[in-house]
């Protein structure tokens, strides 16, 4: 089948009058707990997972244009680095029109779900694997329960596919099938990884690890389109607003320790053996 694209000369109108309230119909919420693995260390900080579901059974009654009204199974969104669920609207909407529910899982730090460091701005983690170990614990629970029998599949994006490859190479009959976009397999540092492992690793050591790295910044609702080359400035800008109308979408800036986190994860993913 063919899916139209949200025509970007109308973007923000067909998302406010269309989109949206088509989503509401058949969006639910809710919190989980982070997963229990032996193998992580405790949690600093307690506090539930985020996540935001889309019925495809409740999305066809609408009746809307171009919706294939044959239910295929369900689709897991892994979202990536500073990311949260609100600005996958547009991606849920094409599933369901294809005949996916969705569920959109907010990895910790990022959106709803629980965070370790009080600034909105900082993404700060304690090691890779609680994501891995979240992301495979809601797809088997929530994500099969949406799935209800039929094939469940993984879209990724750029942290969320570094997570999300770890996921497939350590469950490997979880997924029936996945999209990798962008994943952070090897990410890019600016310098070679193995100098900022080391550098990354450092800071930690002197204490840092919950400071933001060099060169970035916090969130502010100034928009510079020069950073978004070849980007959708009707996007980008919708994708702007979202973060300056809700504090729990303005993650914006690494610390040394998710960058000591991020390194760690692509060495594991690429090991042989995995």
């Amino acid at each position: 089948m063919q899916v139209k694209l949200i025509d970007e000369n109308r973007y923000a109108d067909e998302m406010r009058e269309t989109v949206l309230p088509a989503l509401a119909t058949c969006r639910s919420e809710g919190w989980m707990a982070p997963a229990d693995d032996d193998g992580l260390p405790p949690l600093q900080r307690a506090g539930k997972l985020h996540y935001v579901c889309y019925d495809a059974a409740k999305f066809d009654r609408l009746g809307e244009d171009g919706a294939a009204a044959t239910f295929r199974g369900a689709v897991v969104i892994s979202h990536g680095f500073t990311e949260f669920a609100a600005k996958y609207a547009e991606m849920v909407w094409y599933f369901l029109l294809a005949g996916y529910s969705v569920c959109v899982f907010e990895h910790r730090g990022h959106g709803y779900s629980a965070r370790d460091v009080d600034n909105p701005s900082l993404v700060w983690i304690d090691d890779w694997r609680r994501y891995v170990a979240d992301l495979a614990k809601f797809a088997e629970t929530v994500g099969k329960d949406y799935a209800d029998g039929r094939p469940l599949n993984l879209y990724c994006h750029s942290m969320g596919g570094g997570i999300g490859a770890s996921v497939l190479e350590t469950h490997p009959t979880l997924f029936d099938k996945a999209v990798l976009s962008c994943p952070m397999i090897a990410p890019v540092t600016g310098m070679p990884n193995w100098l900022a492992s080391v550098l990354a690793g450092a800071m930690c050591r002197l204490g840092l690890g919950r400071h933001m790295v060099f060169g970035q910044s916090e969130f502010t609702p100034e928009l510079d389109m020069a950073d978004y080359e070849g980007a959708s400035e009707a996007r980008v800008r919708w994708f702007q607003q979202q973060r300056i109308d809700d504090p729990h979408q303005r993650t914006f800036a690494a610390t040394f320790a998710w960058v000591r986190q991020a390194l760690r994860l692509s060495r594991a993913v690429q090991r042989p053996e995995a």
